[in-house]
């Protein structure tokens, strides 16, 4: 089932989204000192590309204040903008039957795009269930 998501995914949403989190994380990489986040950009196009089977986790090892600094600076590089695309095609994916898990799932990550840092991307079963912070977009198809 989850290949069967991933593949109407890559189709309908995925390879347009992960193309605008490539252009990011370019753009991210033209400076030395934005290279960092132009990294979790590209992490975060193979996420999505291909997101079923994977869920994203809250990483308690990171320190909190260079999170919440990188997520603010990630959300005025480009992270509105990554978003709004996500919220975007949540929308049109939700106007079909088939489309609609895909369209929740779409609105579930633009959370993720805008404030990746602090977060992890993991195989779902590699995590047990009760992980605080722990969320699978794809809420049927998972």
């Amino acid at each position: 089932m989850r290949t069967i998501g991933n593949i109407l995914w890559l189709v309908l949403a995925g390879v347009w989204l992960a193309i605008g989190y490539v252009v990011a994380g370019v753009v991210n990489c033209v400076l030395v000192i934005t290279i960092p986040f132009g990294i979790q950009s590209f992490k975060l196009a193979g996420y999505a590309l291909w997101p079923f089977g994977r869920m994203v986790v809250h990483r308690p090892d990171r320190d909190v204040a260079l999170g919440c600094l990188g997520n603010v600076i990630w959300f005025l590089l480009g992270g509105v903008w990554l978003a709004l695309g996500h919220l975007l095609a949540g929308v049109l994916l939700c106007l079909t039957v088939v489309g609609i898990p895909l369209g929740i799932a779409s609105i579930k990550m633009a959370g993720l795009a805008l404030a990746p840092f602090g977060k992890q991307i993991v195989p779902v079963g590699t995590v047990p269930a009760s992980t605080p912070g722990a969320y699978n977009p794809p809420p049927s198809l998972g």
